[in-house]
């Protein structure tokens, strides 16, 4: 059992230790007893529909009937169990109040929801390490009561793609039964969220999408889906489950959690419009026994939709009325978590089944395809570079989720009288105008198949984006636009001063720390196995891109920040590592202009690119775009650095001319009293009273 933890039971947690009332328990017991059988079966139910129960009956590897009909029952309990856990910790870390006089001590509701993670953790571990049995053995086509299996099963873990991506997740979930015990804190739960979630994300490296073409959407989309999933799915139930000890707290728990289903309603229907679309292929394919089901899927996503919205509209305003009647909230909700389980259990039997539109690598038709995801670009010229465009439908959405947030933000400032700089709106919203180009334009379509096309869309994620950005304060607007939270729960407002007030902040924010990691990300990421990871790998890409957007704004803010956080240090010494900087860059773009070895050669070799002169050259040009467009925004830095050097001595004057006019130059008459002093030494005359 977990560590005793310090808990303080909160205003609204008072009187609520007691037992749940009968009627309501027995409706959930009986109405969750009877949902999760028919989950069950309704997986078995669509892999019989799509034929995926009898596909091994026609192949000669044949892991035997026990691995067939019992990998998707596993494949239910982990997912069940993994949305569970991670809505829990999700509940824990933004939504459940806490103690209101110390943040640092967890309260009643958030002790309760962290023992009930834990053993939903270990429910999640066991039936992870069962499905990856399962999974290695249908992979093999072998029995697991063999001899042969073990070996089999050591090669599958260490050896393919799919058991190591597979065993990074168990991991991730061994992790957290591990260390969930000792979690006393809001920013424990936060952690242990964010590994929870690296034992959901690479499963969508694990299904169909992983192999598909245009695998980049799919593996995007399908990481959405399945964090969607678990958030909405997983919060219903731990509300269902708490909600009786929360008192007087309900009806805010439950508008926090609201606001979290309808992003997550969001996500799931976008994400599964992209996936299904990738799946089915032509619109005829829905008449298949898989696009039937796709099409049951879809018409139980929307009635999920008007359930929150009938729940938003009638059950909320009952529970801020009266947050002890539940009675409609545990009928209504234990109904919506019902239907949920049928539609993960329908998904789960799609998620093992074959699509119509085949998942696997196209190599046999077009290489160069199943490496980009989509078709080779025209030749390299500027106005097909600027024609250029593959949508990265995930990537935007966040963008322009961003954009949205905003200018909503912006808003609610003017609205309650107060002004935001119309310019950096602007430059803002520029920035995330440019985001969408380089993750969906040319750069992202010619930055996997010439080195000087991938060098414009880094110059762009690392220096000209995150400068519009840094310049549009959007942490100070953020912290100005949303209220603070007065229950000891942490929201959005919290976490982000957590995150800028912590001493990795303050060690991150130092210039030379901040200098080095921008600078020594090029040297480190083109001279190592990592360019070329992340030009032949969709995980790698992704990172690359998140990494050099999260450099190229931690350097600017830095330098030219407004935001709220550790003190920036004194305008000379930007000055210093900026220079210092300029020079490394020019360092960095001659030794590209000059090389002689090319970078990533296995990458160009499958791209069947074998002209080493061409090669080479690219490479050169790459060096030169470098050099020459990177020292641009490194010189518009520069001189934002002196602008704000010049407008902060403006300011500091001011203040000392306002004091001066305040104390009748106090500070001068004593500084000339100490020269009378030294010169004469005479005592310094008394001051004049007004």
């Amino acid at each position: 059992m977990p560590v005793e933890r310090t808990v303080v039971v909160t205003a609204g947690g008072a009187g609520t230790k007691g037992r749940r009332p009968a009627p309501e328990r027995a409706v959930l017991q009986v109405v969750l007893g009877i949902a999760v059988p028919l989950g069950l079966g309704a997986t078995i139910l669509a892999m019989y529909v799509t034929e995926a129960l009898t596909t091994y009956r026609t192949t000669i590897l044949d892991p035997g009937d026990f691995v067939v009909h019992a990998r998707p029952l596993a494949r239910v309990l982990q997912d069940f169990s993994a949305a569970f856990t991670i809505g829990l910790l999700l509940l824990c870390s933004v939504a459940l109040p806490g103690a209101e006089a110390n943040r640092a001590i967890i309260g009643f509701a958030q002790w309760k929801a962290l023992n009930w993670a834990w053993l939903s953790s270990g429910v999640w571990f066991v039936s992870s390490v069962a499905s990856l049995v399962f999974i290695a053995a249908d992979t093999a086509g072998q029995p697991i009561n063999t001899e042969e299996f073990f070996p089999l099963f050591m090669f599958f873990i260490t050896e393919l793609d799919l058991g190591e991506i597979l065993l990074v997740a168990l991991l991730a979930v061994f992790l957290l039964v591990t260390f969930l015990p000792m979690v006393r804190s809001s920013t424990g739960s936060g952690i242990m969220l964010a590994v929870a979630m690296m034992g959901v994300l690479p499963l969508a490296w694990a299904g169909h999408a992983a192999g598909s073409d245009d695998h980049g959407n799919a593996v995007n989309s399908l990481a959405l889906h399945l964090v969607g999933v678990c958030v909405w799915v997983g919060g219903l139930a731990a509300i269902l489950l708490l909600g009786f000890r929360l008192g007087t707290d309900t009806g805010r728990v439950l508008r926090r959690y609201s606001t979290l289903a309808l992003l997550s309603f969001t996500a799931v229907a976008y994400s599964g419009i992209i996936n299904a679309r990738l799946r089915i292929g032509p619109w005829e394919n829905l008449a298949t026994p898989y696009g039937q089901l796709i099409v049951v899927k879809i018409l139980a996503l929307g009635v999920l939709g008007l359930a929150g919205w009938y729940q938003r509209r009638r059950i909320l305003p009952r529970l801020d009325e009266n947050p002890e009647d539940r009675r409609a909230l545990t009928l209504f909700g234990a109904s919506e978590a019902a239907l949920m389980i049928l539609t993960i259990g329908i998904s789960v039997g799609l998620a093992a089944s074959p699509p119509p539109v085949p998942q696997g690598s196209i190599a046999d038709v077009d290489l160069r395809r199943s490496l980009l995801g989509y078709l080779w670009p025209e030749p390299l010229t500027i106005p097909h570079f600027l024609g250029a465009w593959h949508t990265d439908w995930v990537v935007n959405l966040f963008i322009v989720a961003a954009a949205i947030a905003y200018i909503r933000a912006v808003i609610i400032l003017r609205r309650r009288g107060d002004l935001w700089s119309l310019p950096r709106t602007a430059a803002f919203l520029a920035g995330c105008a440019l985001l969408i180009w380089l993750t969906s334009g040319g750069p992202a379509v010619y930055g996997k198949t010439s080195f000087s096309g991938h060098m414009i869309q880094h110059m762009g994620l690392m220096m000209y984006a995150p400068i519009l950005l840094v310049i549009g304060a959007p942490i100070l607007l953020l912290l100005r636009a949303t209220p603070a939270r007065t229950d000891g729960s942490r929201g959005l407002r919290e976490w982000t001063l957590w995150i800028f007030t912590s001493r990795y902040s303050h060690f991150l924010t130092r210039p030379p720390v901040a200098g080095l990691l921008f600078i020594g990300s090029l040297i480190g990421f083109y001279y190592s196995p990592a360019f070329e990871l992340s030009l032949s790998t969709h995980l790698g890409h992704v990172l690359m891109c998140i990494h050099f957007i999260l450099t190229g704004y931690l350097f600017a803010w830095v330098l030219i920040g407004i935001d709220p956080g550790p003190a920036r240090a004194p305008f000379p010494f930007r000055l210093i590592i900026l220079l210092a900087i300029m020079a490394f860059h020019a360092f960095f773009g001659l030794s590209l202009l000059n090389g002689t070895e090319i970078l990533a050669p296995g990458w160009w070799a499958d791209l069947q690119l074998t002209n080493q002169e061409a090669l080479l050259a690219d490479q050169q040009r790459g060096g030169a775009i470098a050099w020459g467009v990177g020292e641009l925004p490194t010189l518009l830095l520069a001189l934002a650095v002196a602008v704000a050097w010049r407008k902060d001595d403006q300011r500091r004057a001011l203040r000392e001319d306002r004091a001066a006019d305040r104390n009748g130059d106090a500070a001068l008459r004593a500084y000339n009293d100490h020269l009378h002093q030294l010169r004469t030494g005479a005592p310094p005359a008394p001051p004049e009273h007004p």
